[in-house]
């Protein structure tokens, strides 16, 4: 065990990477059984929080490597233009990845998760492979996104299913239940879906517009790799960096239990810092920095900020519950790290907030310079999210995408 002044000295000198925001803190519903059939969304009264399940129904098969590439850099961006909603939502996104029988697997499901980093981590294992015979298990897919995603029964959420991809569905798959059996079935869930056609395959359009239609969506089509706007700008080393500094210093207690999930989500976290671009982590820490991106940067039982927000006295903690180094301070002690901690957060979002700031006029310039980014994946989602997320109370201005 540490001595208590060595311990004092490593915990100021890791709360110097620390950043704080004004976030709001808010519940996520937990992952469950499929929720029972419910009415569309009502408007929310104004005192309610907002909140944002989106699903992305995504085509692995070979010919779709373009498009995953894209969706691995710009899913933050995405992130972001969601979290640009007024009132600020609470986001989840979760990940159904298919293919056909055959092929190394037919679905593989990721739940709806305010984590972002560990379905990010999820989607950066997939790759693109199998396929190139035509349909794909599309039905399917559909289905065990409908049936095997917590979707949220809050009343004031907007859920949404975008389907990705290239490919018919396998209409002569007898013993699977067929699209717009499920499309009708979502809608009586109050959920959306909508369909991205990938290429120009005209049979697979034809599909994906009665799909769009039928799921009360909007149908458009991008090109193979997703039209993606993908610049490095001039702060994303420093955003990076600052991002990294973040995740190194989060502080976690509780019970046995608690630490091992928050050990798995920091995994996730080093991954990403290991195997993402530079663009890519930049684009997460504009993304953590709203209001909309604490469940992700700190999840629960994150010490400094429970203790800060007043959720939690660190006299009600057991010793035994927090971080190992801690146990061996004195109370004076723990509090002034956590004092010195939340001050230099305050100090630190600042920067990241003015970074990203510039960043994102920088790209917007520079996009616009290049011809603009209409066709884009993330563009055309924003532009789908912004009419349908206003039967959940939520406004998106007419320029939110961030690139």
């Amino acid at each position: 065990m540490k001595s208590a002044t060595t311990a004092l000295l490593l915990f100021a000198a890791t709360a110097a990477g620390v950043a704080a925001y004004p976030f709001v803190h808010g519940s996520s519903t937990t992952p469950g059984n499929p929720p029972q059939t419910i009415a569309p969304a009502p408007q929310p009264a104004a005192t309610q929080a907002a909140r944002v399940d989106v699903a992305f129904v995504l085509d692995t098969t070979g010919s779709m490597s373009g498009l995953i590439q894209a969706a691995k850099e710009k899913i933050w961006s995405i992130a972001s233009t969601l979290a640009s909603g007024q009132p600020a939502p609470e986001i989840r996104m979760g990940l159904v990845a298919f293919r056909d029988r055959g092929d190394t697997y037919v679905t593989r499901v990721t739940d709806l998760s305010s984590d972002l980093d560990s379905v990010y981590a999820t989607l950066m294992d997939f790759q693109a492979a199998g396929g190139g015979d035509g349909p794909e298990s599309v039905n399917l897919a559909l289905d065990h996104a409908l049936n095997k995603l917590s979707w949220s029964q809050e009343p004031n959420t907007y859920r949404v299913i975008f389907l990705v991809g290239d490919a018919p569905p396998h209409m002569d798959y007898a013993d699977e239940t067929q699209w717009p059996h499920t499309v009708a079935t979502a809608q009586s869930r109050g959920i959306r879906v909508n369909a991205v056609l990938c290429g120009t395959s005209q049979e697979t359009g034809s599909t994906w517009q009665q799909i769009a239609q039928a799921g009360q969506g909007d149908y458009f089509q991008v090109d193979q790799d997703g039209s993606a706007v993908a610049i490095t700008s001039p702060y994303d080393e420093r955003l990076a960096a600052l991002s990294k500094d973040l995740d190194a210093t989060r502080l976690y207690y509780g019970s046995e239990t608690v630490r091992a999930e928050k050990e798995r989500k920091l995994d996730a976290t080093a991954k990403l810092h290991e195997s993402a671009s530079v663009a890519s982590r930049a684009r997460r820490a504009a993304f953590n920095a709203t209001l909309s991106g604490k469940e992700n940067l700190l999840g629960k039982n994150e010490l400094v900020d429970d203790v800060a927000s007043g959720r939690v006295s660190l006299e009600e903690i057991a010793p035994t519950a927090l971080p190992e180094p801690m146990q061996a301070m004195s109370q004076d002690e723990q509090k002034k790290v956590l004092a010195e901690a939340t001050e230099r957060r305050a100090t630190l979002s600042e920067e990241i907030r003015q970074l990203a700031d510039r960043r994102d006029a920088w790209l917007k310039d520079k996009v616009k310079a290049e011809g603009g980014a209409e066709a884009s994946l993330d563009r055309k989602i924003y532009e789908a999210v912004k009419t349908q997320a206003a039967g959940a109370g939520l406004r998106y201005s007419a320029d939110a995408p961030r690139y």
